[in-house]
């Protein structure tokens, strides 16, 4: 059944600080919020939605969820639940810190419909953290997920990559707690956006924005981890959108919006040659054909053929061939060498 969730952005409310990388405005295209809308927002949204054919969710993104007004959270939990009771949406879900996470919070969330909770976790390394201001540490995040999970909520781990201090190696570190504790993840290499102290740090030379070929490096590495735990990447970088072209907007960083398959190339390519290299065969003049999931063709050739290319030049091939196969899922390959 097809999923559709129903986006509702309370942006920077509920935060208690600024991170150094955080414009909420930006990054949501929200500035104001009335609670009172949300319930329009819902019904004109279901409006346009086939309720009988489609698993819908009402999600309550871009702020601190848990961290607002308690009088105000309950207030949105119960304009959203009362879409769970009349049957219409199966669930909500949210995003919040994890130093707004308690056994009171949970208690709260599981009685008005919450299943998923999105935790921005960032990064599992202190300095990283303390780098990037979040206000917490990682034993305090660690600590949320597993309460989360205690109370058998659907978690979804976000990380960031290229945030202050941090490293390839701190990333795939990250990854991994995040694969241990979570049922998924978001993955986000850091765009430093105007009117941010990460944006005045770039301008200091105290931080370095993150080149392309870095940031499809180190999201690939992470996606990999991921796939190695079986665990399933929603998404892979910003939603897409003008302003994040505009110089008035975006200071560094390489935007692309096209990141995740980049990734998603980096990742395939990695273990095409995982599996060449233990075959520790001569493939001079031989040919390759390379099976992979329905729709994943264009992520295992990449983008302008380059993984195709990469593959008969370190490898002496004589062709690569990439063919659909109903019964592969995922990211998982069949090699064949003739």
């Amino acid at each position: 059944m097809k999923h559709v969730n129903i986006p509702v952005f309370i942006p920077h409310l509920g935060c208690p600080n600024d991170c150094v990388f955080c414009n909420q405005k930006r990054i949501s295209g929200t500035s104001s919020f009335n609670k009172n809308e949300v319930d329009s927002i819902i019904k004109n949204a279901l409006s346009t939605i086939d309720t009988d054919n489609t698993e819908t969710e009402i999600a309550f993104f871009g702020g601190s969820f848990t961290g607002i007004d308690r009088d105000d959270m309950i207030f949105l939990l119960k304009t959203a639940y009362k879409y769970i009771e009349n049957g219409s949406v199966s669930s909500i879900r949210l995003s919040t810190r994890p130093d707004y996470i308690n056994e009171e919070i949970l208690q709260i969330l599981k009685n008005y419909g919450v299943k998923t909770i999105e935790l921005g976790l960032q990064s599992m390394d202190d300095e990283v953290l303390c780098a990037s201001k979040r206000g917490h540490t990682a034993k305090t995040a660690i600590e949320a997920c597993k309460l989360i999970k205690k109370h058998n909520f659907t978690l979804i781990g976000q990380m960031m990559i290229g945030l202050p201090c941090s490293t390839l190696e701190k990333e795939v570190y990250t990854a991994n707690i995040i694969a241990e504790l979570c049922d998924g993840a978001r993955i986000y290499p850091t765009v430093v956006l105007r009117e941010t102290e990460l944006c005045s740090m770039a301008k200091r030379n105290e931080y370095t924005p993150l080149r392309l070929e870095d940031a499809v490096t180190r999201t690939g590495e992470a996606l990999l981890v991921f796939d190695k735990a079986e665990k399933e990447v929603i998404r892979i970088g910003l939603q897409s959108g003008d302003e994040l072209y505009d110089p008035d907007v975006v200071y560094g960083g390489d935007y692309h919006p096209a990141i995740g398959e980049l990734a998603q190339n980096y990742l395939y390519y990695k273990k095409i040659c995982e599996i060449l290299d233990r075959v520790n065969d001569d493939m001079s003049g031989k040919n390759l054909v390379i099976y992979c999931s329905l729709g994943a063709v264009s992520k295992v050739v990449g983008q302008k053929r380059i993984n195709k290319e990469k593959l008969i030049k370190n490898y002496n091939l004589k062709s690569v061939k990439v063919v659909e196969k109903n019964d592969i899922i995922g990211y998982n390959i069949i090699l064949d060498i003739l």
